[in-house]
């Protein structure tokens, strides 16, 4: 079991996420590589105090990246997209 503060890194802001936010009661937000379904769904009842209906998980490879004669490459991340039940809300920036 992980720390819920491992689990949950930060949310995503992208013109995607509030489209989906706005349409579907959708959240996007950034995980942690090896956190399951269960455990993103526990900690961000836990944390925001919400009621959680459904999680999808997106894994994000890696990328070739090349700063002029060196090659490396982008981080690998995992997003989540947490779909919150009926009635309950989720807003990370308020008045903004």
């Amino acid at each position: 079991m992980m720390n819920i503060y491992s689990v949950i890194k930060k949310p995503l802001f992208t013109e995607k996420g509030a489209a989906l936010k706005e349409a579907g009661n959708k959240v996007l937000v950034e995980v942690g590589l090896d956190a399951n379904k269960i455990e993103i769904k526990k900690a961000i009842e836990e944390i925001f105090k919400v009621k959680v209906d459904k999680v999808a998980t997106i894994k994000v490879h890696s990328k070739k990246k090349r700063w002029g004669k060196s090659i490396g490459r982008s981080p690998e991340r995992k997003k989540a997209l947490v779909t919150l039940k009926a009635g309950q809300k989720l807003d990370f920036i308020e008045g903004a």
